[in-house]
């Protein structure tokens, strides 16, 4: 009896030994802030956009980057109108392009950061993208979102120039058989599918807090959120200044 007890100690003791390397172990890995946020201006309608939706699912997988598909209107009539297409990413492209100084809209087409970017989305350019924006500390101003209970909370923190702070809902993953057009019989995969894009309000270069009702994130059938803090404005959109995912994204 002595001798089992004399065990028992000696087990307990081994156990307390290693609960702070186990607690140690057990601890979250703290999330990498975003660097960069990749918008993909594309439609299930375009024969040459399904490689870059492709890729698109590779960049959103890294924790340092936000990649968004923004699907526009203008290849609908080849056939195959896009479910998740709305003029409001074709107004906020055509707007990228006049910032630019581009004449025609394309597609497939990546914008990191808000920057002027060639034509072209190939997997080089935005590989080398990525890198002048993590070389060049990425997004410079603190964005954080929280949810507290049917609220977000949105915190900026301090920063140089002006921007518009920006919340869109996600939906994550959507796969749709495309039964007409360029596509037929294809699978188009689609990944983070911005909902909508909702002001929330302008940050003029100071510390800035600001709370909207959690519905707001849950449109068009959205799983998740994004919260962007841009330069210039919707009709002038410029470089991107902090992003940040919501909570379980």
């Amino acid at each position: 009896m002595g001798r089992s007890v004399a065990c028992l100690r000696r087990s307990a003791l081994s156990l307390l030994a290693l609960t702070p390397c186990l607690s140690h172990m057990a601890a979250p890995a703290r999330a990498e802030p975003p660097r960069a946020v990749i918008e993909l201006f594309t439609s299930q309608g375009c024969s040459a956009c399904q490689q870059a939706s492709r890729m698109m699912g590779d960049y959103a997988q890294q924790p340092d980057v936000i990649a968004l598909t923004l699907p526009v209107t203008y290849w609908d009539y080849l056939g195959w109108k896009d479910e998740f297409a709305t003029p409001a990413f074709t107004e906020r492209q055509r707007a990228y392009a006049l910032s630019h100084g581009e004449r025609q809209l394309f597609t497939p087409q990546a914008i990191v950061n808000g920057e002027p970017s060639p034509v072209r989305s190939d997997r080089a350019f935005l590989d080398h993208s990525l890198r002048t924006a993590r070389q060049a500390s990425g997004l410079t101003v603190s964005v954080k979102a929280t949810d507290q209970g049917d609220r977000i909370a949105i915190d900026i923190g301090p920063g140089r120039g002006t921007g518009e702070v920006w919340l869109l809902p996600i939906l994550r993953r959507h796969r749709t058989a495309v039964a007409h057009g360029e596509n037929k019989g294809q699978v188009v995969d689609y990944v983070n599918v911005v909902r909508g894009m909702h002001r929330v309000g302008a940050w003029m270069g100071q510390a800035a807090h600001f709370d909207l009702p959690r519905n707001l994130a849950r449109s068009g059938n959205a799983d998740g959120y994004v919260v962007v803090l841009q330069s210039g404005t919707l009709a002038h959109p410029a470089r991107i200044l902090g992003a940040t995912k919501g909570p379980g994204f």
